[in-house]
């Protein structure tokens, strides 16, 4: 894999907060979907026209707030500070129409701060908080309008709605669900940058919705859980897990050789799994593409060796100037007029000075995919 240039989002206006990074991506039609960790939004740019010789851009920025779609746990008032929705997946279903997204469900150690006295960062340490928007397993209905694809809260045409998994500002099903599981129960109570559970990436396959984990990584094995999310038949907007793994579990675990990386996205490719992986805990270091051979129907609960994984893309993270920079969070194949080759986005948080050209652009990697 060779890269093949660049994706130029182009922000209606300046924007400092959303131009810090991005931490998942799909693109639907000719538009491309993107989120930022720290909001509580979700972004759309339009595909308008190759720029140059390997670029891609992206303008008419169009937000849509996730709080006018979904029942969120932690809704601001006026004068609030909002508690963001952490959002680390987002996949499309082009069968259904819907568009699914998924935020951490990690728990949160404060930062220290170099300001502050040591007594005051020892308290700042030892201080772990969970925001109930982090809980948040989603759909939202797709439509086309005017030529370009949006965001509703229900249709008319074919009674599609929104709905969120079954949850609370404490939780949600699938938490409640694995609280007493032998391998991740007792990571639940861990923060995400401390190897703690962690949902990143996020993939739809038919009824089938793959979730990655950041972390826990058990001794240097990552875990791809699989559901089968269905509509609560009492609940409006609502969605519960259906039965589907031993002993009656609602869900399936996929254990997967990763070299001590966790999941940082999913993205499917024909039967395969590509899976984006990258470091567990708050560090710089390598960061890779594996595909993994029928992952994306999996007919049970697997080990998957690495000699079973191929390494496709060893993806850019931040070195030298860049150091704590270009975190690759997000995945998507890209499609283009005049361009047959088959592509894949790479999208980063924390990006790099150099990314971010102007006062409202922001540059991302694309890639070429070598066949298999």
């Amino acid at each position: 894999m060779v890269k093949f240039g660049s994706a130029v989002l182009v922000f209606n206006e300046p924007d400092a907060h959303l131009r810090k990074g991005l931490s998942a991506v799909v693109q639907i039609g000719n538009t491309l979907w993107v989120a930022n960790d720290e909001s509580l939004t979700l972004e759309r740019f339009t595909l308008r026209e190759r720029a140059g010789a390997g670029e891609l851009l992206f303008d008419q920025h169009k937000q849509f707030s996730l709080g006018s779609l979904l029942a969120l746990p932690v809704i601001p008032k006026d004068g609030e500070e909002f508690v963001e929705a952490d959002l680390e997946g987002m996949s499309y279903d082009p069968d259904t129409g819907y568009l699914w997204i998924v935020g951490s469900h990690s728990l949160i150690r404060k930062k220290t701060d170099s300001t502050k006295s040591l007594k005051k960062n020892a308290e700042r340490l030892a201080t772990v908080s969970r925001d109930g928007n982090r809980f948040l397993l989603a759909r939202i209905p797709v439509i086309e309008e005017n030529g370009t694809f949006t965001l509703v809260k229900s249709t008319a045409s074919d009674d599609r709605v929104a709905a969120q998994l079954a949850g609370n500002r404490l939780g949600n099903e699938l938490l409640d669900e694995l609280k007493d599981d032998e391998h991740l129960g007792a990571f639940l109570h861990i923060p995400g940058k401390d190897n703690g559970f962690d949902t990143e990436g996020l993939e739809i396959n038919g009824k089938r919705v793959f979730i990655g984990l950041r972390g826990p990584v058990l001794r240097g094995w990552t875990i791809i859980l699989e559901v089968e999310p269905e509509d609560h038949h009492k609940a409006a907007h609502t969605l519960t897990l259906k039965k589907i793994g031993p002993g009656g579990r609602k869900y399936r675990k996929h254990f997967l050789q990763l070299g001590g990386l966790g999941v940082r996205d999913l993205c499917i490719d024909g039967d395969d799994m590509l899976i984006l992986a990258g470091p567990t805990m708050n560090l710089d270091g390598p960061v890779s593409v594996f595909r993994w051979l029928d992952g994306a129907r999996p007919t049970e609960e697997s080990f998957v060796f690495s000699e079973q994984l191929t390494p496709v893309l060893e993806v850019p993270y931040g070195q030298g100037e860049d150091k704590g920079r270009d975190h690759a969070e997000g995945l998507t194949f890209i499609s283009t007029a005049g361009v047959e080759e088959p592509l894949l986005l790479v999208v980063y948080d924390a990006s790099a000075a150099w990314r971010k050209q102007g006062s409202n652009r922001l540059e991302q990697d694309v890639f070429r995919l070598a066949k298999k």
